[in-house]
C-alpha cells in the first residue's frame, strides 16, 4: 500500500514537472504579450511600474524550465537533497507569483486614473505624421478599438492640431472601415466612430492586466500541488521502511 502511494505521488510529481515546462512556455508567452501590447499603448499612461507584473511573470516562466529538470531529476534519482531544493525553489516561485497577483490588482485599480491623467497630453501632441511617435499610437488605437477622440469625435475640436489645420475635420482613423472616400470632415459626423477611445484603451489595459493576475492564480495552484507531492514523496521517503527497500532494490538491480 505504501509503495504504491509512493509510486502513485511521484507519477503525479513528474507529470506535474511535465506541466511546469509548458506552463514556463505559457508564462514567457503572456509576459510578452503584455509587453507587446502595452507598447502599442505606452503613450497613454507614464507610470512605468505597470511593467512590472510583466516582468516578473516572464522571470517567473523562465525559473519554471528550470524547476521543471530539477524536479525530474530528483524524482527519477530519488535524490532528497533535489526533491528538498526543488521544493525551496517552488515555494519560493510561488510566493513571487502571489505577488504578481497583488501588484495585477493594485496596477489594474491605478489604470483609469493613469490613463485619464495623460490622454489629453496625449491628443494635444498629435501632429497627424507617421513619424510622430503620439501620432503613430493615436492612429494606431483609434483604428484598432474603433474610437475616435477621448470621449467623442467632438473632442478633436479642442487640440492643437484641429485649431491650426482650420479644415473643420478629424484625423482619418477615425472613419469607419465600411465607409469609403471618408476624410474625417466634422459634415459627417455619421462616417467617425462614435465612442470615445478613453474608456476603451482603459478597458483595454484593465483586460490585459486581469490575464496576468489569472495566468498566475492557476500556475501557482499548479505549484502548490507540485509542492504538496514533492513532501508527500519526501516524507515517505524518510519513513516507510518499504520504500528504501524499493530504492535500494532498485539501485542494486
Amino acid at each position: 500500500m505504501g509503495q504504491c502511494g509512493i509510486i502513485s505521488s511521484k507519477t503525479v510529481l513528474v507529470f506535474l514537472n511535465l506541466i511546469f515546462w509548458a506552463a514556463a512556455g505559457i508564462l514567457c508567452y503572456i509576459g510578452a504579450y503584455v509587453f507587446i501590447t502595452y507598447d502599442d499603448y505606452d503613450h497613454f499612461f507614464e507610470d512605468i511600474y505597470t511593467f512590472i507584473p510583466a516582468m516578473v511573470i516572464i522571470a517567473v516562466g523562465t525559473l519554471l524550465f528550470v524547476i521543471g529538470f530539477i524536479g525530474c531529476c530528483a524524482t527519477i534519482r530519488e535524490s532528497r537533497c533535489g526533491l528538498v531544493t526543488f521544493s525551496a525553489v517552488l515555494l519560493l516561485v510561488f510566493a513571487t507569483e502571489v505577488v504578481v497577483v497583488v501588484l495585477g490588482y493594485i496596477y489594474r485599480a491605478k489604470v483609469e486614473a493613469v490613463v485619464n491623467h495623460s490622454i489629453q497630453k496625449v491628443y494635444n501632441e498629435y501632429k497627424g505624421t507617421n513619424t510622430d511617435a503620439p501620432s503613430r499610437a493615436i492612429d494606431y488605437v483609434q483604428r484598432q478599438l474603433h474610437c475616435c477622440g477621448i470621449h467623442n469625435y467632438s473632442d478633436w475640436m479642442n487640440t492643437h492640431w484641429f485649431i491650426e489645420s482650420k479644415n473643420n475635420s478629424v484625423p482619418v482613423s477615425c472613419c469607419k472601415p465600411t465607409i469609403s472616400n471618408c476624410t474625417g470632415t466634422l459634415m459627417r459626423p455619421g462616417d467617425l466612430y462614435p465612442e470615445g477611445c478613453e474608456v476603451l484603451v482603459v478597458k483595454k489595459l484593465k483586460e490585459i492586466m486581469l490575464y496576468v493576475i489569472l495566468a498566475a492564480l492557476t500556475f501557482a495552484a499548479i505549484q502548490m500541488l507540485g509542492l504538496l507531492c514533492a513532501c508527500v514523496v519526501l516524507c515517505r521517503r524518510g519513513h516507510d521502511p518499504a520504500y528504501e527497500l524499493l530504492v535500494s532494490t532498485g539501485i542494486d538491480a
